[in-house]
């Protein structure tokens, strides 16, 4: 019986990139990549000849029965994603479950997490925190805002460049225009920033300055009187 390993990738700064997850991916038979192109500039970067194999959002249902019969036939198999660890926002719940399901051994590597420096930074309580990922677009998008609303403990959100203002719009609308706000961008890069404030603060920031990168957004929660 293989095993499977979920190996976290730099969020930006390759000096991130642990050396155990170099070492098993050299070691592995197989490595399931997000984005082949991507994930090549990475394995260039490190030595790693490993053979890549694509597996991403659009794939994963028709390729996970292979996958573990792979692991169950003894194959040892690494998934990565684009950046940070996989399954968080990105592939990789599907197989785990899968693999947990038919026995096959998962072992996930500590590394890089968006979410982690992007909340500790953030200056707003940690000790309980939610992670929210990515809002609905359209569809439960109000009903989440007003779940949402009331939720006391910390609030951790991805959200895309283009979108940050209407969201930050919408905090103002469902959280008050006073909650506080921490939005971090492009993480352990040559232009990280994290801009703190309320939310109308940060959204008149955003306002005048549209943002690039990737994006985190912490949110303060509703407090108790």
């Amino acid at each position: 019986m293989g095993k499977l390993y979920l190996v976290p990738t730099p969020i930006g700064n390759l000096d991130d990139m642990t050396f155990r997850a170099i070492k098993v991916l050299k070691e592995v038979d197989l490595i399931l990549a997000e984005d082949t192109r991507n994930s090549g500039k990475l394995l260039k970067h490190f030595e790693i000849a490993t053979h890549m194999q694509s597996h991403h959002m659009h794939n994963e249902h028709k390729t996970v029965e292979n996958i573990v019969k792979r692991l169950q036939a003894g194959e040892n198999i690494a998934l990565i994603s684009d950046a940070g660890t996989p399954a968080i926002s990105d592939p990789g719940f599907l197989l785990t479950r899968a693999c947990v399901e038919n026995g096959v051994e998962v072992e996930c590597l500590p590394g890089a997490t968006a979410f982690v420096p992007a909340l500790v930074n953030s200056g707003l309580p940690n000790d309980k925190f939610v992670f929210e990922g990515f809002l609905p677009d359209k569809k439960g998008r109000q009903t989440r805002y007003l779940a949402l609303a009331e939720e006391t403990r910390t609030m951790i959100l991805y959200v895309s460049p283009h979108k940050l203002v209407k969201t930050l719009a919408e905090f103002v609308q469902y959280f008050g225009a006073d909650r506080q706000v921490s939005v971090s961008r492009e993480l352990s890069k040559l232009h990280e920033e994290t801009v703190r404030g309320t939310a109308e603060e940060v959204l008149k920031h955003f306002e005048a300055k549209p943002p690039k990168g990737e994006i985190v957004v912490i949110v303060g929660g509703k407090s108790v009187k």
